[in-house]
Order: structure tokens, then C-alpha cells, then sequence
């Protein structure tokens, strides 16, 4: 599993024009499964994000969590984040989970999340989605689960 999370200030995720989720400041998390991710794979990510010290304290430092200023959370799937390109132009996806198994994983990932995050917001698995955001720092993590 990959999670490429973004601190943001705000983000915003659209399709067909209708926005279907929207977060104030927190993570944007893009969501990338694969082939060997399980429920456990899912369960660990959460937390980690979770416990994620990326936001600053009184002192600048990075050193409080997502819980820490009640931030929210928007779960974008994102197959993309596996693809290969070390041979020619096209890239290849043969390390991205089937449509059927990462659909599942992305559903559990979502109502883990929504026990764990003040606010889990989402786009639509496999739908043309159009993101938009305000990165905070810039500050962008891969998050790589095994």
C-alpha cells in the first residue's frame, strides 16, 4: 500500500462538476493498492497516519498529529501511485490491485478512517476525478506499507 499524504490547508475532490468531498485544513491522502495489501495493511496505514507528527506546535516544530489540531482527512484512490516506468514512456501497471480487490480495500480503508478522524471525506473509486488543493509547507510523505 501507498498513501501519498499532503498536509493541506484545504482540498477539495470533484467529479462530472459535483464536488464529493471537501476537507478544511488535514491530510490529503492518495491511496494506492496493491496486489498483497490486506485488511491488516489497511489497519496499520490508518493508524500511522493517524499518528503522523507533520503539523507544527507553538514552537514551529513538527511535532502534533492530525488528532492534535482536530484536522479532517480526504481519501482519494489513486492506482497511479504504482506505476512503473523504468522501462520506455508508457508506464505500466501491473503492480496496482485488480479494480474488484483494491475497490474493497479502499472501502475498509474508508470506514477504519471514520472511526479514527474527526472528519473522513472521499472521492468515487475509479471515476475521473478532479482534485484541488492548498498544500501547507509545501509538505508531501510516501507512505509505503508492507
Amino acid at each position: 500500500m501507498k498513501c501519498l499524504i499532503q498536509r493541506v490547508l484545504s482540498a477539495s475532490v470533484s467529479v462530472d462538476g459535483a464536488c464529493t468531498g471537501a476537507i478544511e485544513r488535514g491530510f490529503l491522502v492518495f491511496l494506492g493498492i496493491t496486489h498483497t495489501d490486506t485488511e491488516q495493511t489497511v489497519e496499520k496505514a490508518a493508524e500511522k497516519i493517524r499518528k503522523l507528527r507533520i503539523f507544527e506546535d507553538e514552537n514551529g516544530k513538527t511535532n502534533l498529529s492530525i488528532e492534535d489540531v482536530h484536522g479532517e482527512l480526504l481519501v482519494v484512490s489513486q492506482f497511479t501511485l504504482y506505476a512503473d516506468c523504468r522501462r520506455g514512456n508508457r508506464p505500466g501497471f501491473e503492480q496496482a490491485a485488480a479494480p474488484a480487490h483494491a475497490n474493497r480495500l479502499y472501502e475498509y480503508f474508508l470506514s477504519v478512517c471514520e472511526g479514527r478522524f474527526a472528519k473522513v471525506a472521499h472521492g468515487i473509486f475509479g471515476a475521473d476525478m478532479k482534485v484541488s488543493l492548498t498544500n501547507d509547507g509545501p509538505f508531501t510523505i510516501m507512505l509505503e506499507m508492507d
